[in-house]
This record gives structure tokens, C-alpha cells and sequence, in this order.
């Protein structure tokens, strides 16, 4: 006997999807650089709904990892930009590509001892307010050198990737 199962996704489980790798990616990154994540782990929750809401409702451009050194360098940023589709294909599959990005990790600049971190997300038109967000300005890339990684993760409704900014 053979079954047909017909999956019917929704940008719902797009957002929660791309949520979920890029939160994971950049707990990994601030794992491999010894960056204190407390902050991260504190602010969960509230960072998960942003980052899956304004995916939901296709505002979010990217969001931004910088890694603020105690010279005053901020270097390397991160940044894991959003590309939506018009439509979903009923036909596309989740992916993830974290043993690939893990490879990519492994060649991240080291950072100092007593290094921090901001998050930061850039949107590409109206957005809903979320609580703990607020405006914010980003630090410049000005004068450093950029690497894309490529596709990060991609689902029906929208694809995440990866850019990798150094000194």
C-alpha cells in the first residue's frame, strides 16, 4: 500500500525555520570566538519572536552579528541577509547547511578576551514593532574585507545566507 502525504507550509514555518538557523549560527560563532553569550541566553525568547515575526511578514533584510573588540575595532561582522520568494513552491524542502558552516567557522578570525557582541536588524520596508528592538546604529564595514558564505538555509517562502566581514 503506498500513501501520499500532502504538506501544505506556511511562511510560519519559513520564519521559525530560518529563525532557527540563523539564532543557531550565531550561538555557534559566539561559542567558537568565546564570546560571553549570557546576553543571547537572557534575551532569547524575545529575539526568536522578532526575528520570526518580521520574517513572517517579509520586512526583515538581515540581521547583523558585530563583534566589538575592547581596542574599539569592530570586527568580524556577520551579517545573515533574508531573500524572499513571491510565492511559495509546495514542492520546496527546509535545508540547512550547518556542517558547512561549521567548516566556515573554523576559519573566523580569533577575537580578544573580554570581546562583546550586538545584534542588529536591517529591514527592507515597514515593519511591526517588537518588544526589546529599538533603533539602533550599525557600525561601519568601511575598510573591511568581505566574504560571502552563500546559502545558509532555505525553505518554501525565503532562503537565509551568510556574509563574513574581517580585518
Amino acid at each position: 500500500m503506498t500513501s501520499t502525504y500532502t504538506y501544505n507550509y506556511t511562511r510560519a514555518h519559513t520564519a521559525t525555520h530560518l529563525t532557527d538557523v540563523i539564532l543557531g549560527t550565531i550561538t555557534d560563532i559566539l561559542a567558537d570566538l568565546k564570546i560571553n553569550m549570557d546576553p543571547l541566553s537572557r534575551n532569547w525568547v524575545q529575539n526568536e519572536n522578532a526575528i520570526k515575526a518580521w520574517i513572517e511578514e517579509g520586512s526583515l533584510d538581515a540581521v547583523v552579528l558585530e563583534c566589538h573588540q575592547p581596542s574599539g575595532v569592530v570586527a568580524p561582522v556577520i551579517e545573515f541577509p533574508v531573500s524572499y520568494t513571491t510565492s511559495g513552491d509546495g514542492n520546496a524542502e527546509f535545508t540547512a547547511s550547518r556542517a558547512r558552516a561549521a567548516r566556515f567557522r573554523a576559519k573566523l578570525d580569533r577575537v580578544p578576551t573580554g570581546t562583546t557582541y550586538r545584534l542588529f536588524c536591517t529591514f527592507n520596508g515597514p515593519r511591526t514593532p517588537q518588544p526589546g528592538w529599538g533603533p539602533g546604529k550599525r557600525a561601519s564595514i568601511d575598510g573591511l574585507s568581505g566574504i560571502t558564505f552563500g546559502t545558509l538555509g532555505s525553505a518554501p517562502h525565503a532562503s537565509t545566507g551568510m556574509r563574513y566581514y574581517h580585518s
